[in-house]
């Protein structure tokens, strides 16, 4: 996130960083002239307008009880699988706290993030980073965490994939040339097609006695959607009782 925010043109005038891990907070420091590693977390506190709570949950509690935070300060929060009502007690200041979902793709400031409460200003600051999405209620922040934890098995998806091209004799790494822009270019058709709903767009690739028309059968037969569904489920019953 330092880094999508930091690389040129640069969004924020300053970066004010927790020396906790001092290895990253020495090659952010060394990379960028807006970056100030500060003497311990509290010195973060007094020295922003808007705090970043990035830590490990394991440790989420330990870090932000043992802070003292402003009335009125700004507080945005990228800890995963702790609700709102817990950080609050956590903190135990008045403050303006907001959460969001940053995914890894920030740093290249291609990244979609999920917020909530909808916030003026954290919006306009993630959508440098990529496409801010504003949840009115903490439903739709839950359902859209969930749908980030697609994104191993989605890459797991293409491995598999290129595993087998190679396993029947296309030459290594030829298979991930293939698959990476092949699955990139259908998420552009999507993008470029929000109006057309996503089971249409499936279906225009499976014409009828064809390939991909074949390859979405066998999915369904063997289960697909199914394990799908489920393991969403159970990622968001994990979010829900955090």
């Amino acid at each position: 996130m330092v880094r999508g925010l930091l690389s040129k043109p640069a969004a924020v005038s300053r970066a004010t960083i927790s020396p906790r891990n001092a290895e990253i907070a020495q090659r952010l420091a060394d990379d960028f002239a807006e970056v100030a590693i500060a003497s311990d977390n509290q010195a973060v506190i007094d020295a922003s307008e808007m705090i970043v709570l990035a830590v490990r949950p394991q440790i989420a509690k330990e870090v932000v009880s043992g802070l003292t935070f402003k009335e009125g300060q700004s507080v945005l929060s990228v800890i995963a699988a702790i609700n709102r009502r817990t950080l609050l007690e956590w903190i135990a200041a008045d403050v303006h706290l907001v959460q969001a979902i940053p995914l890894p793709f920030v740093k290249d400031r291609e990244g979609v993030t999920a917020i909530f409460p909808p916030d003026a200003d954290v919006s306009a600051l993630f959508s440098l980073l990529g496409t801010a999405v504003e949840c009115e209620t903490r439903k739709e922040y839950d359902l859209l965490a969930a749908a980030s934890s697609l994104m191993s098995t989605v890459l797991k998806i293409m491995d598999v994939s290129a595993a087998w091209l190679e396993e029947q004799g296309l030459a290594k790494g030829k298979g991930r040339d293939y698959i990476a822009p092949l699955f990139a270019s259908l998420s552009q058709t999507a993008l470029r097609s929000n109006t057309i709903p996503l089971e249409a767009l499936s279906g225009q690739f499976a014409t009828t006695g064809g390939l991909n028309e074949q390859v979405m059968a066998d999915f369904h037969e063997n289960g697909g959607p199914d394990a799908l569904t489920l393991a969403l489920d159970r990622v968001l019953t994990r979010i829900k009782g955090a």
